[in-house]
């Protein structure tokens, strides 16, 4: 059997490292496979994807097309959570070969009265596996008395269907793996977060906020539309070493010190700061925020401060320097005194695993589902892989974002061992040309299968160069492409909804950071800013297009501070066309180019376009329309499209 088999598969996608890391997709979404597909020769060749729920019994199937240059694809649709996996078969299909070559001889008046047994003869063949309406038709092209009828009924639509629809699969080739697909909740793929400091939230200038004033903000949250409320650590905080305003190595009296210098005789990273509240107050600002639609996502920092009773009670944990000291966490010439990161290559490795996944374990069991891991890339990915597949055994659904921005390669292997989805370099991709080439190589490339995009225009360690000293339009700017060009967004809210962009000077950090100092807002407050995230992430609620990251096309517009892109549902019910005028301080313009052939859109183009900001509407007649914007009106257009049915 083996020596009979002539058909070679080869490059199948998606494929994470060989196979070593299942590609990840959300409920609902298509798995685009595709391979190399050939034999020798000149006979024609069928092939088709197999996928199953893993366990399951039974395959289902879908045929693959050839594309070009022996490339060939099909898709298929993920329904449920869990593990998939698929793989392919092919084989040389003698039937269809001789079909298509018995029309080329026919065409050519050339005798087929062989042929037409030949093709009997496969009739046959089909119909003792199972078909026994072909052998009547079997019996037609036998018939010697009407060959010329013969003839026409294999040259009949009818019979091409049947060529098409019953392949003769002999010698089959199976691609030798089932690669796994793991299929997550919509959440994995489509969200909006708010970050803010609960020891922020009071609404009474110079006192220290607690859970319950955060409850009081759940409404406004849900007003804008988030659907994550994402806090900065909230275990008790060292004072040994407590950092002060502005990342004084020497804290005042009565200065909080850094969130993320976690610890004290409080307690640690299962304790809860108690200027904040009680565990019985956090549990409450989780239902209340579930009430709401809202999920409160924990940081994660595994690091601890000196006074940490990890420290006291498991000093192997740490590195011990030579003069009896421990090493804090230093990035020269940067200095942490506060924190003291831990020795994953501790001698007692394995109870130092189980003590950090015991925190995670606990936290769920509060009530939370979705983690910000802190600096991720700090710690060895084994673990990484260990914890979370260990973690998801029992909470399949639970979210994990990396905020590691760091090299490509250790965030993409962050990515391939279990993280949900990334902190990426959007926040320094600036330029037309920046963005486009990022967007495609996140799309387009390898990392689809396994890195889902988490777009941040800030963060409060990150105040980027283009934000510091700028007006709204480039806030706004940055947000509406932080919320259309990904699925999966955040910002550190107050700051950003407020224009907050002073900084320490040449540096992206800033001054008068929140994390080293309880802030006030005034919570009652709105602005334009607050006004556009609430339309913008209501408009991503009410069209799929824009729930995806993976649907992005971008359009051509001569013009380097326009950028125009496209996002639609495969089935185009639902269409979106965004144009953002990079350029913050002054009005521009130029011709956007439709995509026709994305659109399908035939020589006489009727498109409708309604503005979701403005309220404006715009019909469009041709490939090729003007469009103006001025940043001072608004930096971008967020058209919903709809295609005329003459365009069909």
């Amino acid at each position: 059997m083996q020596g009979k088999r002539r058909v070679i598969i080869e490059n199948v996608q998606p494929l994470v490292d060989g196979g070593l890391y299942p590609a990840k997709r959300t409920v609902g979404e298509t798995v685009q496979v595709s391979a190399s597909i050939f034999g020798d020769g000149h006979d024609h060749l069928r092939a088709s994807v197999l996928f199953k729920k893993k366990g399951a019994s039974r395959w289902s199937t879908v045929e693959m097309r050839p594309t070009f240059n022996d490339e060939w694809a099909a898709s298929f649709k993920v329904e449920e959570k869990g593990t998939y996996v698929f793989t392919i078969d092919a084989w040389v299909d003698h039937f269809e070969t001789w079909y298509d070559g018995f029309k080329k001889k026919a065409a050519a008046k050339v005798d087929v009265k062989v042929e037409l047994m030949e093709g009997a003869a496969f009739l046959r063949n089909l119909a003792n596996n199972g078909l026994a309406n072909l052998m009547n038709l079997a019996s037609k092209l036998e018939n010697t008395d009407k060959h010329a009828e013969a003839i026409q009924v294999v040259l009949s639509n009818e019979f091409e269907q049947i060529v098409h629809d019953y392949p003769l699969k002999e010698n089959e080739t199976r691609y030798p793996t089932e690669l796994e697909i793991r299929v997550e909740h919509n959440k994995a793929n489509f969200s909006a977060w708010y970050e803010f400091f609960p020891r922020s939230s009071s609404l009474e200038a110079g006192k220290h906020g607690t859970f319950q004033d955060c409850i009081k903000l759940l409404p406004r949250v849900a007003a804008m539309g988030f659907d994550v409320l994402y806090f900065p650590p909230i275990h008790p905080i060292g004072k040994i070493n407590r950092k002060g305003r502005n990342n004084n190595v020497r804290s005042e009296k009565g200065e909080p010190g850094s969130p993320w210098a976690i610890g004290s005789d409080e307690g640690g990273h299962k304790s809860i700061l108690p200027a904040l509240g009680t565990l019985e107050d956090f549990k409450k600002l989780i239902a209340e925020a579930k009430k709401m639609g809202i999920d409160v996502a924990m940081d994660i920092a595994f690091q601890c401060a000196p006074d940490h009773p990890y420290v006291k009670d498991h000093p192997d944990w740490f590195k011990q320097r030579p003069d009896g000291s421990i090493q804090y966490a230093e990035n020269p010439p940067k200095k942490y005194q506060d924190i003291y990161p831990f020795n994953f290559e501790s001698d007692d490795w394995k109870n130092l695993w189980e003590e950090l996944k015991s925190v995670f374990l606990y936290w769920i069991e509060q009530g939370v589902v979705v983690f910000r891991i802190d600096n991720p890339h700090t710690k060895p990915i084994p673990f990484w892989q260990w914890v979370i597949a260990e973690v998801h055994k029992t909470y399949p659904d639970v979210i994990f974002l990396s905020e590691a921005f760091t090299r490509p390669k250790i965030m993409a292997s962050l990515a391939k061992v279990g993280f949900t989805q990334g902190y990426t370099y959007f926040t320094w991709r600036v330029s037309k040309q920046e963005i486009i080439e990022y967007m495609n190589e996140l799309v387009y490339g390898p990392s689809r299968n396994y890195f889902r995009p988490n777009f941040w225009p800030n963060t409060p360690d990150i105040l980027p160069y283009h934000l510091q000293h700028a007006g709204e339009n480039s806030f706004i700017m940055r947000y509406a492409m932080a919320a259309t060009l990904s699925s999966n967004f955040g910002v550190y809210g107050p700051s950003y909804e407020f224009y907050e962009n002073t900084p320490i000077e040449g540096k992206e950090e800033y001054w008068n950071s929140e994390k080293y100092e309880v802030r006030h807002y005034d919570w009652k407050r709105t602005n334009r800013m607050t006004d556009i995230m609430s339309i913008l992430n209501r408009i991503r609620k009410e069209n799929p297009a824009l729930q995806s990251t993976w649907n992005i096309q971008f359009c051509t517009i001569e013009n380097s501070q326009l950028l125009a892109y496209l996002k639609a549902t495969d089935d185009l019910s639902n269409i979106i066309l965004c144009v953002v005028n990079l350029d913050v301080n002054g009005k521009q313009s130029g011709f956007v180019q439709l995509p026709k052939d994305r659109l399908r859109l035939g020589d006489k183009i009727n498109v409708k376009l309604h503005d979701l900001i403005t309220d404006e509407h715009y019909t469009w007649t041709q490939e090729w329309n003007f469009v103006e914007l001025n940043p001072f009106k608004m930096p971008f257009h967020l058209f919903k499209v709809e295609i005329h049915e003459s365009n069909m």
